[in-house]
């Protein structure tokens, strides 16, 4: 995973609950899918974050005590130009040879799940898609056959969030 896209997935928790407040439209925001037999699909909240290497869409579902991480899709967009009506394939890898997108599932009190690979799938934004954007879409996968967390289920979203920046913030790197 590019450095861009590994800074994004390291966000993490601390950082959504943070922006606990930014939610977006709770009808546009929802999943469905046979991982649904794994863990509970319901979702609370909804997070986007864009830099130049990724887009991710972290779904959350709130509980009596905690806060799980019902799914995070990671879509890496080496050689995409994304723009809403542009359809993008999530499988298989980027030139670099990084996975195009993956999944992540962080229940409360459990360790963090990396579902299977992406056997087919894609992504649609019907707005936005650049840090600070209104951003708005959906997508659909399933995951390959074989071993695997989520082998051979699938999982459908739709989104709507301000796109959050999942930049290295304003100090320069060293």
């Amino acid at each position: 995973m590019r450095e861009g896209a590994r800074v994004l997935a390291a966000v993490g928790l601390s950082g959504a609950l943070v922006g606990a407040g930014l939610v977006g439209c709770g009808a546009d925001n929802s999943l469905s899918g046979s991982v649904g037999d794994l863990f509970p699909l319901e979702v609370s909240r909804v997070e986007v974050r864009r830099n130049a290497q990724a887009l991710q869409v972290s779904y959350f579902r709130s509980t009596a005590t905690d806060v799980d991480l019902v799914v995070r899709v990671s879509v890496d967009t080496e050689g995409l130009e994304l723009r809403p009506g542009q359809k993008v394939d999530l499988a298989g890898e980027t030139s670099a040879g990084h996975a195009r997108a993956t999944v992540v599932h962080l229940a409360a009190g459990e360790p963090a799940r990396v579902l299977a690979p992406v056997e087919k799938g894609d992504l649609v934004l019907d707005e936005g898609g650049g840090s600070g954007e209104p951003t708005r879409g959906d997508f659909s996968m399933s995951f390959q056959q074989g071993e695997g967390y989520g082998a051979g289920r699938t999982l459908s979203g739709r989104f709507s969030a301000q796109a959050l920046d999942g930049g290295f913030g304003p100090e320069p790197r060293p």
